[in-house]
């Protein structure tokens, strides 16, 4: 048995718009509406979550799982801009107090890409001032369920706009995306300040400031809990002269470790590696096994990303995503299996890794790629909402009960 520190956490992921189902007061609706669309089919009904919330968590502590990390809504919570919903903060409310009656800590993510209708209508992330809107929203939401609230995260992969930058294997029509955008902006009744359409560099100055004030206002709340970010990684791997990868990561990784560097916690969320050339990202290697997603098919990603933030930041890191788009639940196990030891050697060399939270709990709406890839521990039948437990999910359970990896 490869064993792992006591009291190590082991999770599942999800994130309300993918799972919750009729999101309806978000931009992201507004978006997979509108014609073009830059999304393969719209989130409808998801995974009907937001109403099968009691059973879902229940699953999930059956596993043997002791961690669910999931989003609150901030289109369900301020669906108007100054207009907070009592029975939206109830709600959420409810999902960690049954958390914790299953023996669960629930780990809030506070924004996981999408907004209120009113907030990209207003800027979005762009507009500097808007930032003083996000704090307000953490600050109420926090006064109202702080008290059971495990672990928090300001934003999900805030550094992703920086990061699609570079990335080649998303084919996606300019021309779509700006026809898209107008047509949302039309629809918003404003602008269309989306997270994933966004200046990057203008996202990103917004988005660090609002981090860190938000952070200071979900701590000066009831509760006691730490408050971190999740970054997006991947295993970036130099094809000739490594400048180029090396300013890759300086601008799509450096600024949110630093600013993880001055937080409780850094959420490291890593899936495959990358090829940088000189001219940037190259696409992956002919013949190599890809995920649903056109990943790399690539577990050994985890351990150099690890490293990689850990050379970073000086604080507690815990693995907030990790996964694989498959149909084929041999090779989740497979990839899980080889995450995991990499995960433990970072451990083995000192590394301060505190837990691992598999995305994700469901198949869910995976963005503009729609309902066809499936990132699951859990399959769901989405004529009938029927979950269906994956081997997958019993094998990461059977690490969880034990805390350690069976040897082979």
């Amino acid at each position: 048995m490869i064993e792992f520190p006591p009291g190590f956490l082991w999770g599942a992921a999800t994130a309300a718009h993918q799972v919750e189902g009729s999101n309806v007061n978000s931009d992201l609706w507004v978006l997979e509406h509108v014609q073009p669309t830059l999304f393969a089919e719209p989130s409808l009904d998801a995974c009907d979550h937001y109403h099968r919330f009691r059973d879902d968590i229940r699953l999930l502590a059956s596993l043997g799982l002791n961690t669910y990390r999931f989003s609150i809504e901030w289109a369900r919570i301020e669906p108007e801009r100054h207009h907070f919903s009592l029975a939206e903060l109830d709600h959420y409310r409810r999902m960690m107090a049954t958390c914790h009656e299953h023996g669960i800590l629930p780990m809030v993510t506070f924004y996981h890409f999408s907004s209120p209708r009113w907030f990209a209508a207003s800027g979005g992330w762009e507009k500097k001032s808007n930032a003083d809107l996000f704090v307000r929203y953490c600050e109420r939401a926090a006064s109202h369920f702080g008290d059971l609230i495990g672990m928090a995260s300001t934003f999900n992969e805030p550094n992703l706009p920086m990061q699609l930058r570079w990335i080649s294997n998303v084919d996606i029509s300019i021309t779509t995306v700006l026809r898209s955008s107008r047509q949302a902006a039309k629809a918003l009744g404003g602008s269309c300040g989306c997270f994933f359409l966004g200046d990057a560099f203008k996202l990103q100055d917004t988005m660090i400031a609002a981090h860190h004030r938000a952070r200071a206002a979900l701590k000066s709340g009831p509760g006691e809990f730490p408050v971190g970010v999740n970054v997006s990684l991947q295993d970036e791997q130099a094809v000739g002269p490594k400048s180029k990868r090396d300013k890759k990561c300086a601008e799509v990784y450096d600024p949110w470790l630093a600013a993880a560097a001055q937080s409780d916690f850094l959420g490291v969320q890593a899936y495959t590696r990358c090829r940088v050339g000189k001219g940037g990202d190259l696409p992956p290697e002919a013949g190599v096994e890809l995920t649903q997603m056109g990943y790399e098919f690539w577990p050994e990603a985890l351990e150099p990303c690890l490293r990689y933030a850990a050379g970073r930041v000086q604080v507690p890191i815990y693995v907030t995503e990790n996964g694989i788009s498959t149909e084929d639940d041999t090779r989740r196990i497979d990839y899980i299996r080889k995450a995991l030891h990499g995960m433990h050697n970072c451990l083995a060399s000192g590394i301060d890794v505190r837990g691992y939270i598999h995305w994700s709990l469901f198949d869910n709406f995976e963005w503009i790629f729609g309902y066809r890839p499936k990132f699951g521990l859990v399959a769901v039948n989405r004529q009938t909402q029927e979950r269906l437990i994956k081997p997958s999910a019993h094998y990461l359970g059977a690490i969880a009960r034990g805390n350690g990896i069976p040897e082979l």
